[in-house]
Formats: structure tokens, C-alpha cells, sequence
């Protein structure tokens, strides 16, 4: 009874006119970026974080989630229509969306996207609504060794679940780590790193380090690559699914919703994870598995329903443990930061009208994408045809402009350039920039809990093995880590084996 007042309480703050404009603005922006090959959330949230600085935060932050779940609505028009996704939890759609678009039944694939979307959506809201609470009550146990060993194991997970190896991204973890530390001690208020610069007294900027790192690194990877989309030239028509559709998909999308909400839950998975995992189980399930990647209706349902209970489950650790399970959290703890907030077991009662708000948005913002989506469709289509470089161009200007107006400040246009070059080297290389920036972010954290640890114990590092639930989180993070080393030695192996055999 006392979570359903406090839903009530945040339609109360969702429904302002102003938190109501900012909502739909940042559903419609999401949706616009979800169809435009050309850039991702990720880069998007990056790109609109300067913008957001002289807003309410609690406008800001229902704009930025707006943007990152509107995103994943989006995603399926360039997939279904293109062959082409918009972000790359869409990619599994492509399987049996553009099939369904080649046979002439791109209306009712895009149909059961959106209503699919929105039911798996809704869900997610529901399960953050009662699991956000109850996490954080439960975090308020924790003392500075498991909070250090959670976040330890946090880390190394997203490092496991890059897309390339774990030896690089926990490389990239360390010097994000390095990063953090720059400027002045919290403790010692001496000055680290720093190099005599007046500039990096205050520490290393979030913001020109994420714009670069995601932003600009799109841009310089767009400039180099070609789209090659073909639009769909067939009338889109029927959006509405048929009877036999819901049939078909109903089930589909209530599994693969339940799935995708507890997946995103865990650190370091991407929406993508739990989508192609879904599609199997779908395939394992299903009375014609062999018509899977021909087109059928299921095929498109589920996956779309479960990136975007996905989405709303990786909330979940954001705001009851303060600790960012992708890329895209990361960056919205690094604005809430900004703002002086920081989310963790004690922000859902500081902060009930951000958080409460923000659930009740993300409600009334899959009610409007089901609303704006299916009549937007002929207008998302006619966007896609605008020149990929001039659309590059903008973004690269909206960057550095971006940038400067934070501080008026030169170096931190320097530092955009140079973390733009490294995130697109890095990418070319197999090195990501998430480890980076979620070390990044952590790191004042991770330092301040391992210290106030050693003071706890005279100095003594046992007290993270004595403690039974750090103890827990240190062998889950060696497992893992573990885990990695007999994975690349194995793979190590069979290339030898593979070439002596030539």
C-alpha cells in the first residue's frame, strides 16, 4: 500500500507541465535516434548532457531515460524497414522483422514492436516500482568493505561482458581508475597528477570525456563507413496486429518481458544480451522453430519486448546501490553527480520526487511512444533519407559547441578531441570505452570505501575475506576473472592447434 502511494505521489511530479513536455521530448528524441543508423543512445545521452545543466534535474533525468528507452521504440523501424538497426539491441530483429517487411507485412511487424514495447515496458516500470525499495532497504546493511567488493564486482563484470577481451577492458578500467584520482585528495587534500596544471587541480571533466569517448567517436567512425540501407519501397499499411498476431505473440512477449526485466538487473549486460538469449528460448519453444528467420510475428515481438523490460530492470541497481550496470547508466549517475545527488541505498527516501517521478514518467512515456510511434512511422522514413554527412557534420559542431558552453573553457574542447580520438582508435583496436568511464565514475568511491575499510581493520586487508558478504563478492570477482583467463588460453590454444594442423 505505501509503494502505491508513493506511485501516486510521483504521477503528482511526472504529470507538471513541465516534467509532462520534457517526458515526450525525451521519448520522441529517443525514438528520432533509435531510427538514425548514424548514432546511438549512448552518444545521444552524451551529446545532451550540456544541455541539461541549467534544467531542473528532475526535468533533466526524465529527459535523458526518456531518451534511452524511446531509443529501443526506434530501433525496430530502421531493422524492420532497412534491414539496418537503429542501436544494437534491435539487431535480433532484423532476423524476422525485414522478412516480414519483404512478404508485405511491414505494418503488423511494426505494430506488435510498438505494442509489444509498450506491455513489456509497462511491466518493467512495475518491477522497478517494487524491486528499487527493497534492494536499497537491503543495502543499507552494507558497510564500506562489501560496498568496495560490490563495486570491485561490479567492474570486473562489465570488463567479462565487453564485447571484445577482458585483458583490454580491464585495461581501460585501470586507466580510468588512474583518471579518477587526478586532482585534489578528498582525505590528504594534496594535490595528484595534476603535472603543475591549474586546469587539472579540479579533476578530470565527465563531460568532455564521455562526449569524446561516445560522441565524437561516432562521428569520426560515421565519417569512415557508408550507409548502405536500402528503404523499403512497399506502403506501409495494417498496424494494427490481427487477432491471430496477438495469438502468436502475447505469450512470446510476457516471457521474454519477465526475462529481459531480471537480466537487466545483473551488471555489465547490455540490452543486447538478453535479447539474443531471448530469441533462442523463443526458437526452443515455438511449434515451428525452422520458420524462425523467415518472418514470423513472434520472432519481432519478443526480442522487442525484452530489450525494453531490459532497460527499465537496469535501473534497478542504479538507484538502490548507486552502481551503473551499462554504459548508458553510467552516464546518467554521472549527471546526477553533476547535480549533487548520488544514488545509492539512501536516495529513494532523500530524493522521492526524482525517483518516484521518474517511475510514473517512464509509465506515461511508453503510454506516448505507443501513441507517436505507428502514426510517426512515414515521417521516421522520410528522415532517413537525410545525407549521413551532413548529419555528421551537425553532431561534430553540436559537440565542441556543447562542450565550450559548459566552462567556456578551451581545454575542455582539448580533452574532447583527445578522448574522441582515443575512443575511436580504441574501437578500432577492440578497446571500449565503457570500463573507462564506469572506472572513471567509480573511482572516488571505490578509493573512499577501500580506506575507510583499512581504518575499520588498523590496516589490515583480511577484513574483506572475514566479512561474509564481501567475502562473497571477492570469490564471485575472482571466479570471473578466473573464468576469463581459462577462456583466452583455451582460445589460445586451439589457434595453435589449428595451425600446426595446416
Amino acid at each position: 500500500m505505501e509503494t502505491l502511494q508513493y506511485f501516486l505521489y510521483g504521477f503528482s511530479v511526472a504529470l507538471q507541465p513541465i516534467n509532462l513536455f520534457y517526458c515526450f521530448l525525451g521519448v520522441l528524441a529517443g525514438s528520432l535516434v533509435g531510427v538514425l543508423p548514424a548514432i546511438g543512445p549512448v552518444a545521444a545521452v552524451a551529446l545532451l548532457l550540456p544541455t541539461t545543466f541549467h534544467m531542473n534535474p528532475i526535468s533533466a533525468i526524465i529527459l535523458l531515460v526518456g531518451v534511452n528507452y524511446g531509443a529501443m521504440y526506434g530501433g525496430s523501424t530502421t531493422a524492420i524497414l532497412l534491414n539496418v538497426p537503429g542501436e544494437t539491441a534491435s539487431v535480433i530483429t532484423c532476423l524476422d522483422g525485414h522478412p516480414m517487411a519483404l512478404q508485405g507485412r511491414a505494418g503488423p511487424a511494426l505494430g506488435i514492436a510498438a505494442f509489444g514495447s509498450f506491455i513489456a515496458g509497462s511491466l518493467g516500470v512495475v518491477g522497478l516500482m517494487f524491486f528499487a525499495p527493497v534492494l536499497g532497504r537491503a543495502a543499507l546493511r552494507l558497510g564500506p568493505p562489501e560496498y568496495f567488493a560490490l563495486m570491485i564486482m561490479s567492474l570486473t563484470m562489465v570488463s567479462y561482458m565487453a564485447r571484445g577481451s577482458m585483458i583490454k577492458a580491464l585495461m581501460m578500467a585501470s586507466w580510468g581508475l588512474i583518471f579518477s584520482t587526478v586532482g585534489m585528495d578528498l582525505i590528504s587534500t594534496k594535490l595528484r597528477l595534476t603535472f603543475t596544471l591549474l586546469y587539472l587541480e579540479e579533476g578530470m571533466h565527465i563531460i568532455p570525456m564521455t562526449i569524446g569517448l561516445f560522441g565524437l567517436r561516432e562521428v569520426f567512425d560515421n565519417f569512415q563507413t557508408t550507409f548502405k540501407g536500402e528503404i523499403l519501397k512497399v506502403k506501409i499499411k495494417n498496424l494494427l496486429p490481427t487477432l491471430q498476431d496477438w495469438k502468436d505473440s502475447i505469450f512470446p512477449i510476457l516471457r521474454c518481458g519477465a526475462f529481459g526485466f531480471s537480466m537487466g538487473i545483473l551488471p555489465g549486460i547490455s540490452p543486447s544480451v538478453p535479447t539474443f538469449i531471448s530469441y533462442g528460448i523463443e526458437k526452443k519453444l515455438s511449434k515451428h522453430p525452422e520458420k524462425f528467420g523467415t518472418g514470423v510475428i513472434e520472432g519481432v515481438a519478443g526480442p522487442e519486448a525484452c530489450n525494453n523490460a531490459a532497460s527499465m530492470g537496469m535501473q534497478v541497481p542504479l538507484f538502490s546501490l548507486g552502481i551503473p550496470t551499462n554504459t548508458m547508466n553510467t552516464m546518467l549517475l554521472a549527471a546526477l553527480m553533476i547535480w549533487g545527488m548520488n544514488p545509492g541505498p539512501r536516495f529513494i527516501q532523500t530524493s522521492p520526487d526524482l525517483f518516484w517521478g521518474l517511475i510514473a514518467s517512464m509509465y506515461i512515456g511508453n503510454m506516448l511512444l505507443l501513441v507517436i510511434n505507428l502514426p510517426l512511422i512515414p515521417l521516421w522514413v522520410k528522415v532517413l533519407k537525410i545525407p549521413p554527412v551532413l548529419l555528421n557534420v551537425l553532431i561534430l559542431l553540436f559537440c565542441i559547441i556543447g562542450v565550450y558552453s559548459i566552462n567556456r573553457d578551451m581545454p575542455d574542447v582539448y580533452v574532447l578531441m583527445i578522448f574522441g580520438a582515443v575512443g575511436f582508435l580504441g574501437k578500432k583496436l577492440g578497446y571500449e570505452g565503457a570500463p573507462l568511464i564506469l572506472a572513471f565514475i567509480l573511482g572516488q568511491r571505490i578509493e573512499i570505501a577501500l580506506r575507510q575499510s583499512l581504518i575499520m581493520s588498523d590496516g589490515s586487508f583480511s577484513i574483506f575475506l572475514t566479512r561474509p558478504l564481501s567475502a562473497v563478492f571477492i570469490v564471485i570477482t575472482l571466479a570471473i576473472t578466473i573464468s576469463a583467463i581459462i577462456g583466452t588460453v583455451r582460445a589460445k590454444i586451439k589457434v595453435i592447434e589449428s595451425d600446426e594442423d595446416f
